[in-house]
Protein backbone atom coordinates (compact mmCIF):
# COMPACT_ATOMS: atom_id res chain seq x y z
CA UNK A 1 0.00 0.00 0.00
CA UNK A 2 1.17 3.59 -0.71
CA UNK A 3 0.03 6.22 1.55
CA UNK A 4 -0.37 10.12 0.58
CA UNK A 5 0.12 12.91 2.75
CA UNK A 6 -0.43 16.84 1.81
CA UNK A 7 -0.24 19.71 4.07
CA UNK A 8 -1.49 23.20 2.71
CA UNK A 9 -1.17 26.36 4.95
CA UNK A 10 -3.96 28.95 3.43
CA UNK A 11 -5.19 32.22 5.03
CA UNK A 12 -9.19 32.06 3.82
CA UNK A 13 -11.52 32.41 6.87
CA UNK A 14 -12.77 29.02 8.10
CA UNK A 15 -16.27 29.47 6.23
CA UNK A 16 -14.22 30.08 2.57
CA UNK A 17 -11.67 27.53 3.55
CA UNK A 18 -14.77 24.96 4.38
CA UNK A 19 -16.71 26.17 1.04
CA UNK A 20 -13.35 24.98 -0.66
CA UNK A 21 -12.95 21.48 0.67
CA UNK A 22 -16.74 21.50 -0.43
CA UNK A 23 -15.94 21.97 -3.70
CA UNK A 24 -12.96 19.67 -3.63
CA UNK A 25 -15.09 16.79 -2.09
CA UNK A 26 -17.72 17.38 -4.67
CA UNK A 27 -14.89 17.66 -7.84
CA UNK A 28 -14.07 14.18 -6.39
CA UNK A 29 -16.80 13.12 -6.86
CA UNK A 30 -17.52 13.75 -9.94
CA UNK A 31 -14.07 13.92 -11.51
CA UNK A 32 -12.45 10.68 -9.74
CA UNK A 33 -16.11 8.62 -8.85
CA UNK A 34 -15.18 9.01 -5.02
CA UNK A 35 -18.11 8.25 -2.56
CA UNK A 36 -17.44 11.41 -0.21
CA UNK A 37 -19.02 12.20 3.68
CA UNK A 38 -18.47 15.84 4.70
CA UNK A 39 -18.68 16.42 8.27
CA UNK A 40 -18.34 20.03 9.85
CA UNK A 41 -17.11 20.59 13.31
CA UNK A 42 -16.41 23.66 15.38
CA UNK A 43 -12.40 23.65 14.64
CA UNK A 44 -12.07 21.74 12.22
CA UNK A 45 -13.95 19.61 8.80
CA UNK A 46 -13.23 16.31 7.96
CA UNK A 47 -14.23 14.96 4.32
CA UNK A 48 -13.71 10.87 4.21
CA UNK A 49 -13.60 10.08 0.47
CA UNK A 50 -13.71 6.48 -0.62
CA UNK A 51 -13.64 4.19 -3.79
CA UNK A 52 -12.05 0.77 -4.52
CA UNK A 53 -8.76 1.27 -4.56
CA UNK A 54 -8.30 4.47 -2.46
CA UNK A 55 -9.56 5.67 0.71
CA UNK A 56 -8.66 8.80 3.29
CA UNK A 57 -9.34 12.18 4.11
CA UNK A 58 -8.93 15.60 3.93
CA UNK A 59 -9.48 17.80 7.20
CA UNK A 60 -9.46 21.67 7.39
CA UNK A 61 -9.07 24.10 10.03
CA UNK A 62 -9.19 27.90 10.46
CA UNK A 63 -5.37 27.98 8.63
CA UNK A 64 -4.26 24.19 7.18
CA UNK A 65 -5.95 22.05 4.87
CA UNK A 66 -4.72 18.17 5.35
CA UNK A 67 -5.01 15.55 2.66
CA UNK A 68 -4.39 11.73 4.13
CA UNK A 69 -4.63 8.71 1.76
CA UNK A 70 -4.20 5.26 1.18
CA UNK A 71 -3.74 3.20 -2.16
CA UNK A 72 -3.93 -0.22 -2.75
CA UNK A 73 -2.03 -2.41 -4.91
CA UNK A 74 -2.87 -1.96 -8.07
CA UNK A 75 -2.94 2.35 -7.67
CA UNK A 76 -0.15 2.24 -5.62
CA UNK A 77 1.96 2.03 -8.91
CA UNK A 78 0.50 5.86 -9.74
CA UNK A 79 0.85 7.62 -6.57
CA UNK A 80 3.27 10.00 -8.25
CA UNK A 81 0.63 10.87 -11.17
CA UNK A 82 -2.67 10.78 -8.50
CA UNK A 83 -0.69 12.37 -5.64
CA UNK A 84 0.39 15.55 -8.67
CA UNK A 85 -3.12 15.55 -9.53
CA UNK A 86 -4.28 15.97 -5.77
CA UNK A 87 -2.28 18.66 -5.56
CA UNK A 88 -2.97 21.00 -8.91
CA UNK A 89 -6.24 20.47 -7.63
CA UNK A 90 -5.99 21.43 -3.97
CA UNK A 91 -3.61 24.09 -4.80
CA UNK A 92 -6.49 25.75 -7.71
CA UNK A 93 -9.07 25.41 -5.07
CA UNK A 94 -6.63 27.30 -2.49
CA UNK A 95 -5.73 30.19 -5.07
CA UNK A 96 -9.20 30.72 -6.11
CA UNK A 97 -10.41 31.46 -3.02
CA UNK A 98 -9.92 35.02 -1.69
CA UNK A 99 -7.48 35.36 1.49
CA UNK A 100 -9.38 36.51 4.57
CA UNK A 101 -9.03 40.02 5.05
CA UNK A 102 -7.64 42.09 7.73
CA UNK A 103 -9.01 45.41 9.46
CA UNK A 104 -6.24 47.46 9.48
CA UNK A 105 -6.13 51.11 10.63
CA UNK A 106 -5.92 53.85 7.90
CA UNK A 107 -2.61 55.26 8.05
CA UNK A 108 -2.09 58.93 7.48
CA UNK A 109 -0.42 60.36 3.95
CA UNK A 110 3.57 60.87 5.03
CA UNK A 111 3.72 65.34 6.12
CA UNK A 112 0.10 65.36 6.65
CA UNK A 113 -1.52 66.20 9.94
CA UNK A 114 -4.73 65.24 11.53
Amino acid sequence: MADIHIEREHRMSFAEARKAAFKWAEQAEEKFDMACTYEEGKALDEVSFTRSGVSGTLTVTKDRFELQAKLGFLLGAFKEKIEGEIVKNLDALIAKSPPATKKTAARKAPGKKA
